[in-house]
């Protein structure tokens, strides 16, 4: 049973990686400085960055030991969540991403509590 485990969590992290990378180039494409670095080629662990603009940054981290969200205002650190509310963050900032139309603004009021403004690419 603990091998099994064990191998969904290994299958778990790495899908994990894969749309952690999707998402860094769909908004890199849309104008918003984001970067997804893994360490080695067996993508057990990613560090995933995006700038909300005038000094404001998430960051979501995930490998064998934990995954965290941390939203940070003027290297202050605003919010930390872990596990399965870090997942779900990460998702209504993919929702929002996903709802957007074309490049340029996000609409405020579609931004969820956690996520504190609205995201404004980088010229």
């Amino acid at each position: 049973m603990f091998v099994r485990l064990a191998e969904q969590h290994r299958q778990f992290v790495q899908d994990l990686v894969m749309n952690l990378q999707a998402l860094a180039l769909v908004l890199e494409r849309r104008g918003y400085l984001a970067s997804c670095y893994t360490c080695g080629g067996q993508m057990n662990s990613a560090s995933f960055m995006v700038s909300l603009g005038e000094n404001h940054l998430i960051r979501f981290l995930v490998s064998d030991y934990g995954i965290t969200w941390t939203e940070m205002r003027d290297d202050r650190e605003l919010m930390k969540l872990e596990g399965a509310e870090a997942i779900s963050q990460l998702q209504e900032l993919a929702n929002l991403v996903k709802n957007s139309i074309g490049p340029g603004f996000l609409d405020p009021s579609t931004t969820p509590d956690g996520i504190r403004g609205s995201l404004t690419p980088v010229n």
